[in-house]
């Protein structure tokens, strides 16, 4: 099998598996039916959509987009965007199987969105915070240079307003198409939230299905308090990776939240209707 072989088979399988997820979720379609990826139970798309995206019957978690995560949790109309305008560019004029460019472009008709994280201020349960939430339908959520500048940004400006932060993952990792200035992000975000430990100032993770590679080797674990989602697939290299370098099977719930709930790794597993509460909670224990 060649290169360019592997590179269509994989991209053949990632489109069909997320097909599989999102059939019949999409609201501009007009099936009234799915099917739930996880159990197969015939459902209405109406009864997981009115269950923020969670499967009634087998309680499977499904990926939601940065926006959507927001409305969840925050104040309603309380959200207001900062740094929408740091636009990605192809800085290496990187080509594979097509240019970093077109790329984008696609990633941008997709989502809806200009990066793989939305930044601002909201308020959760009347509690003001600093927002950074990744949306995996941009490249896989991938942290380019966008992706970090944004991310530090919107510490500082909770470091200058005095608030908490909360950061939402969905990550497949750095992005490839940047190369070492992709990398070079993992160190700037960490920077970023020493400083906010330095000023005392609350930072929490809520990490979710999946975060991976360099967002979980940074920025993604470096709160003070972790939060994972029920089910939620974290890591840093992936189990298959693992398995073939230490030679040996690894656990089947190896890295999912509860198993890293279970080895001290994550602090909170939660389902998703009690994130928003959880993290109110918090928020009031620490006076903030």
């Amino acid at each position: 099998m060649t290169i360019q072989e592997w590179f269509d088979k994989r991209k053949e399988a990632q489109i069909e598996r997320r097909a599989k997820e999102i059939k019949g979720l999409d609201s501009d379609t007009p099936e009234l039916w799915t099917k739930c990826v996880h159990c197969e139970t015939q459902l209405l798309k109406s009864e997981i959509e009115e269950n923020m995206m969670v499967c009634p019957h087998c309680d499977y978690h499904y990926k939601v987009s940065a926006r959507t995560r927001i409305k969840q949790l925050c104040d309603e109309n309380s959200f207001n965007e900062l740094f929408q305008n740091i636009l990605p560019t192809n800085p290496l004029d990187f080509v594979d199987t097509e240019s970093y460019s077109d790329r984008l472009k696609k990633a941008k008709d997709k989502s809806g969105l200009n990066e793989a994280v939305i930044t601002g201020i909201g308020e959760i349960k009347g509690h003001r915070i600093a927002l950074a939430v990744m949306d995996f339908d941009f490249m896989g959520g991938s942290m380019g240079s966008v992706v970090g500048e944004k991310v530090t940004r919107i510490m500082e400006k909770a470091i200058e307003l005095k608030i908490p932060v909360l950061a939402v993952t969905s990550s497949g990792g750095a992005r490839m198409q940047e190369s070492a200035l992709s990398l070079m992000q993992m160190a700037k975000t960490s920077c970023a939230a020493g400083k906010l430990d330095e000023a005392g100032i609350l930072y929490i993770n809520l990490l979710t299905e999946p975060t991976f590679g360099g967002i979980t080797a940074s920025f993604g674990t470096l709160g003070d308090i972790i939060i994972a989602e029920q089910g939620a697939r974290i890591g840093f290299a992936g189990r298959r990776v693992i398995e073939q370098t230490i030679r040996q099977k690894l656990p089947d719930d190896f890295q999912t939240a509860e198993y890293l709930l279970k080895c001290g790794q994550v602090d909170i597993v939660s389902k998703r209707k009690n994130l928003r509460k959880t993290i109110a909670n918090i928020l009031e224990m620490h006076g903030v």
